[in-house]
């Protein structure tokens, strides 16, 4: 278990090194900046109290976002580093006036 920790801690920091020194562009994921992920993260907050609705600014990044590409990370480990309830994360298209892809 130390060795799976000490693993996803080693991966956290490289991944962390690569994206400082990497160009904007490269820092983008499914055409969203880490910046537009975090608009979006009060909305699918894996807490107790989320806000109810997405922000303008939310709705904005996800309007230019690669809804298919998101859809790949529904069930990713990541998440939950960043807080985010994947069920709260796949209602936001809707909530901001968005069709997700049929096979999401």
């Amino acid at each position: 278990m130390a060795k799976a920790v000490a693993l996803a801690v080693l991966l956290v920091a490289v991944a962390a090194a690569l994206l400082a020194v990497a160009p904007a562009p490269a820092r983008a994921v499914c055409n969203m900046s880490n910046d537009e992920f975090m608009k979006c993260q009060p909305a699918a907050a894996a807490t107790s109290n989320p806000t109810t609705n997405p922000s303008a600014d939310c709705c904005s990044a996800l309007s230019h976002a690669d809804l298919n590409c998101l859809c790949s990370y529904k069930n990713s480990p990541w998440l939950s580093i960043y807080n985010i309830d994947p069920n709260r994360a796949m209602q936001l298209p809707a909530k901001c006036g968005l069709t997700m892809p049929a096979n999401c």
